[in-house]
């Protein structure tokens, strides 16, 4: 009992420090995002002829949303004859008709547009951009998926940076259209939030890898070649060519105050699908890139800056191993007589990641609104976060472990519904879940065992846990119901 009680304890420890270290990660890039001055986003595009671009919109069955994407992508003031658009269309429903229709109205009014389909989708969208490359035309490709409503402006501010010939990406942050929309968009943008404003802005800053992050974003064609092109291997093809291109020497230039407008998943089952793909891809391209990083030339805070974001999906894993083990450790601490005082040491990570999160939302993305309605908004959002966040944790960790075995998977678009306000209603609406995942029923059991132990804990008088396994019970809680109750949408 001794032994197993050390094991327990070790394994405890261990996805502790891990946890720890992560969130003094994030802190140290608060502490970059804060030492030099912002980027300036403003260049004015030169006097000569402007470069060509290529927009290109990966689609695949988006019924709901492909008329509004290349409604808002005609409306860029770029010169007309000197950008083509092309709808990549792996469609397998109606989309292919509607497109069809859009494409040929503004065809008529003198745009240079095609819808591109293919016979099959191999390769997913990495296979659908790579294959159109060989037929496009551009210097410059701009990537948009079907969810983006990009500003009017969008290649005006973007190419002009390309002036610099050691950058092969700009990238922007994303805007979201509909997070008021429920509880759940407005988690999500409170966690996209702090990594495009600390994460990307600090990895610039500190001159450390960054991130194209698939969309909202334009490549230098050559960069893409350089890099070796676009590659199916993992599900997150962006993060992949984003690590290739920069130990090709390029950079990725991040524009904080360009925003690109796209609309976050409003349903749990659509998120969950979503999370797969980055936490499983996320996982995937560490497993391929990590030691190619660990060869390069490259400063070690550097290498170990990037070692950090490619594993960062893993975080996960050790917040589920937390969760999961506090029980017995609650239980079991006396018997190793380990003073519950010195895990107040970890609390550092805590008060770290919260810093990090109040710059990211209040003093970033909310900045403009009044201060004490932001600060509000804080408190009541972060624990909520912190909840559903553990709570994803299970769906997020299989994921992680998908991909570090090698298991391969087809690439799920996270479906989009066209909800730009809550007054748009999500119901008997195509490519919602159909069935009840194994993980959602192990979500419901986690929230009763997190339950037990609240109960447990209050009638020994041992409270050390109290207050996570409240988040713990509260986030699994909420993930299975939100889980169910979208399926029983359709």
């Amino acid at each position: 009992m001794i032994v197993v009680t050390y094991i327990v304890f070790g394994i405890y420890i261990v996805a502790l420090t891990y946890i720890a270290a992560f969130c003094l990660m994030q802190f140290h890039l608060l502490f970059k995002y804060y030492k030099h001055d912002k980027v300036v986003d403003s260049v004015e595009m030169g006097s000569g002829e402007y470069p060509f671009v290529t927009v290109q919109l990966p689609i695949f069955n988006e019924m709901y949303v492909v008329e509004r994407l290349i409604d808002n992508i005609v409306k860029f003031d770029y010169p007309k004859d000197r950008y083509e658009i092309r709808v990549l269309d792996d469609s397998t429903d109606e989309t292919v008709e509607i497109t069809a229709r859009k494409v040929e109205e503004y065809k008529a009014k003198g745009f240079d547009i095609v819808q591109v389909t293919r016979e099959d989708r191999k390769g997913y969208k990495a296979g659908a951009l790579k294959e159109d490359m060989k037929h496009a035309k551009g210097e410059f490709f701009a990537i948009f998926d079907a969810d983006f409503m990009p500003d009017p402006d969008f290649l005006m501010r973007t190419i002009p940076h390309f002036a610099n010939p050691e950058i092969g990406v700009v990238q922007t942050r994303w805007g979201h259209i509909n997070e008021d929309y429920s509880i759940i968009t407005r988690l999500q943008a409170f966690q996209l939030n702090v990594h495009f404003t600390v994460e990307q802005v600090g990895r610039e800053n500190g001159n450390y890898f960054l991130q194209f992050n698939g969309t909202g974003g334009v490549w230098r064609k050559q960069t893409i070649e350089d890099a070796g092109g676009w590659e199916a291997d993992t599900l997150t093809e962006d993060l992949d060519l984003s690590v290739r291109a920069q130990l090709k020497g390029y950079k990725i230039y991040y524009l904080e105050n360009t925003v690109s407008p796209a609309e976050l998943p409003a349903e749990m089952n659509g998120l969950k699908s979503q999370q797969h793909r980055w936490m499983k891809g996320g996982a995937e391209t560490a497993k391929k890139l990590l030691p190619t990083v660990w060869k390069a030339d490259l400063s070690f805070v550097k290498k170990f800056h990037a070692t950090l974001h490619l594993l960062s999906s893993s975080i996960f894993l050790c917040v589920f191993i937390v969760g999961v083990f506090s029980v017995p450790v609650l239980f079991l601490m006396e018997g190793v007589n380990f003073p519950m005082k010195y895990f107040a040491i970890f609390l550092t990570s805590m008060l770290s990641i919260m810093a990090v999160y109040y710059v990211g939302n209040v003093k970033g993305a909310w900045a403009g609104e009044k201060f004490g309605k932001n600060l509000l908004k804080f408190v009541l959002l972060f624990p909520v976060f912190l909840a559903l966040s553990m709570g994803l944790s299970l769906h997020n960790s299989i994921a992680v472990l998908q991909g570090y075995r090698g298991k391969k998977s087809a690439f799920i678009r996270t479906p989009k519904f066209n909800l730009n306000t809550i007054a748009d209603k999500m119901n008997k609406k195509n490519y919602l879940a159909k069935k009840i995942p194994f993980t959602t029923i192990l979500e419901g059991v986690l929230c009763l065992y997190f339950i037990l132990a609240i109960v447990q804990g209050v009638l020994t008088g041992n409270m050390s846990f109290i207050l996570f396994h409240i988040l713990l019970a509260v986030g699994y809680g909420s993930i299975c119901f939100f889980s169910i109750k979208h399926l029983a949408l359709r």
